[in-house]
């Protein structure tokens, strides 16, 4: 006959087993002091009232600037959601087309992801020498690589920037320089200012006529669209 196990050390034992993956998803999807993340990584989406920067020719832009509705991304190429969202904003782009644009902007998150600026400033040397369609080239093979939370080492950036077409010494030599790093810090700022609470993805939909909707954390392509069909009524 089984007796049901009574044993108070397995209290204590269960509880912090509970607490890790309480702890463990609140990490992952960014923190809910942060940007009021639930415990599956994703969170509400509400009214901004942060000042987001004016979308120009200077952007990393997949779309028109003229588009009916502009999606601004706060991103880290090292934040596991970042890399859900976006493929989420890929998805977005196939069903809207021309109607939505996605503009990416650098918010690397330093305290969690030391390795992170580093690579949005690979990314920026990617769009120095090969232009708009080379940044997404970048940021989509960074996505696809399976790491993440500072796991990709940084030596892998110049075969990456080879990969995708661009002169590797010209490259090395502006990503060693430290070219980009005062402007992936202004981003940082930037998306702070824009409503970020410093937790990414953060973005931004915008409408020609001025309304904005923040989306906190990777929300799932339903909510996005969501959010897309309400404004564009």
């Amino acid at each position: 006959m089984n007796e049901t196990n009574n044993d108070p050390r397995l209290v204590p034992i269960a509880i912090i087993v509970a607490g890790l993956i309480i702890a463990g998803a609140i990490y992952f999807g960014g923190g809910k002091g942060a940007n009021n993340v639930n415990l599956t990584g994703q969170s509400d989406t509400a009214n901004t009232t942060g000042i987001v920067a004016e979308v120009t020719d200077k952007d990393h832009i997949l779309g028109s600037k003229d588009a009916q509705i502009i999606i601004v991304e706060y991103s880290d190429f090292e934040c596991p959601w970042c890399r859900v969202f976006h493929q989420t904003m890929h998805e977005v782009l196939n069903t809207y087309g021309d109607k939505v644009a996605w503009v990416y902007r650098q918010s690397p998150i330093i305290g969690l992801h030391p390795k992170a600026p580093k690579i949005s400033e690979a990314s920026e040397c990617a769009a120095e020498q090969g232009g708009n369609e080379a940044f997404w080239k970048f940021a989509d093979k960074i996505f696809s690589i399976p790491q993440s939370n500072n796991g990709l080492d940084l030596a892998q950036l110049p075969i990456i920037a080879g990969e995708i077409g661009l002169n590797v010494d010209a490259f090395n030599t502006c990503f060693s320089g430290g070219k980009y790093t005062k402007q992936v810090e202004q981003g940082i700022s930037d998306a702070i200012k824009a409503g970020s609470q410093g937790a990414t993805p953060y973005s931004v939909i915008m409408t020609k006529d001025g309304k904005k909707v923040a989306i906190n954390g990777a929300q799932p392509i339903e909510n996005v669209k969501a959010q897309i069909d309400a404004l564009l009524k």
